[in-house]
Formats: C-alpha cells, structure tokens, sequence
C-alpha cells in the first residue's frame, strides 16, 4: 500500500478486534475520562476502597484495566496477543509493576522480565521485550549515582547488585535473540542510565540491535545527544537502537527544576518538542544503516512524517529496523491502520496484578486528560466507529 493510501481516520480498521460491546464500554470509559475532576479524585477513592477492602477489583478489572491492560499475568495476555497478530500487530509485554524498594522484588521482577523474553522466543508477536532500570532498582539510589555522589560500600554492593540483574536481563536478551527496550526515567536519573545503555549496547550490539534506548525528546538536550550517540555507536562499531518518545514526566521535572533552582530540563513549548521529536526521526532514517528505530508516539503528524522518511530513503513499509508503537487500549486508528498498510507495529501491553499496576493506570487516565485533545479524539473516533455500525 503506497503513502497516500495511509489513512488513520478509518475506523473500521481500527476497531477490527472490538466487538459490540467492547466499543461500547470504551466510549463510556474515554467519555467518563474526559471528566478531569473525576480523573483527580478517582485515584484517592479506589485506593480507600481497596484499603478498606471494598470488593472493587472486578469492577476495575472489567473496565480501566480491560481497557488499558492485557491480564495480571503473561497468560491471560495469550487471548489478545494472538487477536492483534491476526491484524499484523506486535505485542511488547510490559509488566507494570513499579515503586517498590526492596531487593528481594526487584530479583522477582528481573526473572518476570525474563519471562517476557523467554515469552518472545516461542511467540512471533512479540517482537520486543521492554523493562524499566527503576523496577530492578532503587530511586533514590540511582538519583545518588546519578549526581556522582560517593556511596557508601553498602550502597556500592546494593549498585553493583543492579549493574548484574540489568546485565542478567540483557544477556538473556542476547542468548535468545530477542530485542529489548530499557525505558527512560527522570532526568535525575537518566544519565546512570543512558551510561548503562551505551555499555550494554557496547557488548549486545555488535552484530544486530538487541539493547535500545529510548530518549525523550521534551527535554531540550536530546538531539544532541542522540547525534553523539550515533557517532559513539560509528565510532564503536555496533548498531544503536533507539525508542523514541516525547516524554511521561513533564509536571515533576519542571517542579523540581523549580524548586532546586536548576535550569529547567524540558523543551519551552509543546511546538519545540515536536520539532525536536520529527529531527529525531530524521537522523534515525539519515543514519538508517547501523540505526534502528522504534517510533513511540500517539501523534498522527509523527506518524505520517516517518513514514515519508521512509518512503525517501527507499526503505520498504515492512523494514525491520523501523517500528511504530502505541499504548494497548489508545490510539488503535493509528496502529491498525499502519500494521493495514504494511508497517511494522507493537503496541505495549502492560500486565500484573490489578492492585500493583494501579499507578499505571491512574497515569494513563491523566495522560488522557492532560494531553490536548487525547481523550476526545479516542472519543470522537469511538463514536465515529459506533455510528458506522448503527450503534449509536
């Protein structure tokens, strides 16, 4: 299918999987999240429900977390995995279990990692296995190492623990042949973070992508990073992966930039990030023969500019250095219609206990509320797609 044929407005696609009912509750869930005081006040009451042991959990599982989540386990995502491979859509396992400090767990969550692995090995609609380092790490350690503080030997023993479980993950990634992302974190952390990358990428990358990195691109200071990025991975020779995002942090980075008296990390306006974003892209297909990509965005404009770029550079739609990403349960006119057209496509499908993945979910509700125009477009197409089958 040729560019002009690229048509994210079609809603028959997009809504392939959906049936009836399913469309239904999505347009009372996106109507319902287009309510901001409902989005802000929502989190507090079902935290006092669970703790005063309300029985909330099936009516959460049947609504937000069907919505935005595959199933508490890797098991009970085999059902939608397999619907969005009919459709020539990826799966990217995400286990969304976060916020914990305890070495013991981040030991469990490593070796859930590794499942997601092991899972793409036998599964070809899993193309990619994905992990954050604050999941297998402390915060506040990482902050400390980050701002080149010197650790105690406690803290460089519980560092080096790090070091190894990431390392374990990205090994397991390399012996089974599976690509993995490591996510980006809050800038006070990143830079440990983006030194870990470039070391794994150092030692996995020397024959094909496996270790990518993802880069922000709200913060102002990421397209020349990734120009050094790509001339350190020339000049190393490996090939460099790279994710693309624009950001998840923005309220928190520019607080405390605020409150710290730093110069504020993210980008003037929302214009500055996307033209940051789309020089991004750019240099990616420029530098295409030791570059891949993944494009994780929600914007259409993003979408449509990558896929010229292509175009271009004479790089056919299915090319395997270059993905599209979305989020299960938004933005499926984009991913269906490009996975329609022949494009490579995975959304994220984040999976785990209902209780454990709540702060996922909260910030998916709030993303669609703070991001312009998020919530009504999921809900105009919706509703466009409910029309179309004499629903609405």
């Amino acid at each position: 299918m040729s560019l002009t044929n690229l048509d994210f407005s079609n809603t028959e696609i997009a809504f392939k999987t959906k049936t009836n009912g399913e469309l239904r509750n999505s347009y009372l869930l996106f109507k319902a999240i287009g309510y901001n005081w409902l989005v802000q006040t929502g989190p507090k009451v079902i935290e006092f429900c669970f703790n005063i042991k309300l029985p909330i959990k099936g009516i959460i599982k049947a609504t937000v977390f069907k919505q935005f989540c595959g199933g508490e386990n890797i098991d009970e995502c085999n059902k939608t995995i397999d619907l969005m491979g009919e459709y020539g859509v990826g799966t990217i396992l995400d286990y969304s279990v976060e916020g914990e400090e305890k070495d013991e767990i981040f030991d469990a969550t490593a070796d859930e990692i590794i499942k997601t692995i092991l899972k793409a090995t036998v599964h070809s609609n899993v193309p990619f296995s994905v992990f954050k380092v604050t999941g297998v790490a402390r915060l506040d350690l990482l902050a400390k190492v980050n701002a080149k503080q010197s650790l105690s030997k406690q803290e460089q023993a519980e560092f080096d623990r790090i070091r190894a479980r990431i390392n374990r993950i990205c090994q397991t990634a390399f012996n089974q042949n599976v690509r993995i992302f490591i996510d980006a974190e809050l800038s006070w952390m990143q830079d440990v973070i983006d030194n870990l990358c470039d070391e794994l990428m150092l030692l996995y990358n020397k024959e094909k992508p496996i270790v990518y990195n993802t880069l922000q691109f709200y913060r102002h200071d990421r397209v020349e990073y990734l120009k050094k990025a790509i001339a350190k991975a020339k000049d190393q020779h490996y090939f460099y992966g790279i994710k693309l995002v624009r950001g998840a942090y923005l309220e928190r980075e520019r607080l405390r930039a605020k409150e710290m008296g730093y110069t504020d990390p993210i980008q003037p306006t929302k214009a500055a990030t996307d033209a940051a974003y789309d020089e991004g892209l750019r240099l990616c297909v420029e530098n295409i023969e030791i570059v891949s990509i993944c494009n994780g965005t929600h914007n259409e404009e993003s979408c449509r500019l990558l896929a010229e770029l292509m175009e271009k550079k004479g790089l056919k739609n299915g090319d395997d250095r270059v993905y599209f990403s979305q989020l299960f349960g938004m933005s499926d006119n984009l991913s269906y219609n490009l996975a329609n057209a022949g494009y490579k496509v995975a959304k994220y499908l984040p999976y785990g206990p209902v209780r454990a993945v709540l702060p996922y979910l909260f910030r998916r509700a709030q993303e669609n509320t703070s991001v312009q125009g998020q919530a009504g477009r999921e809900l105009s197409l919706i509703a466009k797609e409910l029309k179309r089958r004499n629903l609405l």
